[in-house]
């Protein structure tokens, strides 16, 4: 899982930067409107939609905006119709890449992403060619700085997380996709506020780069973070701490 959660800690800090852009509000309100649409308007009963809704508070989304976006997915206001697609491919040094997708217009979304893939020393692959190296997870990342670790760890571990492990300067707890909620509430209800947390797919294994390769990766994974229509990219790169903070400073 190296990599993995620095990855997810850079993405809050410019998730949080975008908010200011309204990119991040605009894959917020896709993901809201397309939760709403697959399992109903109601926070209680859609695990998939609360987890949505309490991102888009994060980066403190109008209420009226989280509204909307649930009424368009319930239909209750008109609003486009999204397609939910995962592509795969390969990046440099043959790292395992997944891209998940919604979009209004499937092909021109697959040559833009088949054109980020080719930028960047990748390619696009085949349906099925590297997502089984990856497994659905919950994953909660808390910076290092602001917690103490024993206290993550009780507080994690007792109410069902599978793991917590130390990461380039955050902690990253894992838990299955059932028990992610109640791990989640757990740790903000004891007054430790993550930088992450979310449904994510985390890499069975990992491809450690260096050099021009890992330099190529964190640009592949900057550009296919900004389109438009990538609600999430994983990823199994291994890129040492000194590296990653030098290409992503």
């Amino acid at each position: 899982m190296s990599g993995h959660s620095k990855w997810a800690s850079i993405k809050h800090k410019k998730a949080k930067v975008d908010a200011q852009r309204g990119r991040a509000f605009t894959k917020l309100i896709r993901e809201i409107t397309v939760a709403a649409r697959v399992g109903g308007g109601d926070l209680a009963g859609n695990p998939r939609l609360r987890t949505a809704v309490l991102a888009a508070k994060a980066v403190n989304m109008p209420a009226d905006n989280i509204d909307r976006a649930i009424k368009k997915g319930t239909g209750e206001l008109e609003g486009v119709t999204y397609e939910e697609i995962t592509y795969e491919g390969y990046g440099p040094g043959g790292v395992a890449v997944l891209v998940e997708v919604m979009t209004d217009n499937k092909n021109r979304t697959v040559g833009e992403i088949r054109k980020v893939f080719s930028r960047h020393g990748g390619n696009m692959g085949e349906s099925g060619c590297v997502n089984f190296l990856f497994e659905k997870k919950g994953h909660i990342v808390v910076d290092a700085a602001k917690v103490d670790e024993d206290k993550l760890m009780s507080v994690a571990l007792d109410v069902g997380a599978e793991d917590m492990q130390r990461e380039e300067g955050v902690f990253a707890v894992t838990t299955t996709p059932r028990e992610f909620e109640k791990v989640r509430d757990a740790v903000v209800k004891a007054g430790i506020q993550p930088l992450s947390a979310e449904i994510s797919k985390l890499p069975k294994t990992t491809v450690k780069l260096a050099g021009k390769q890992a330099e190529q990766m964190l640009k592949l994974m900057e550009e296919m973070e900004e389109h438009d229509d990538v609600q999430h990219v994983y990823a199994n790169f291994d890129i040492p701490e000194e590296i990653m903070a030098a290409l992503t400073a």
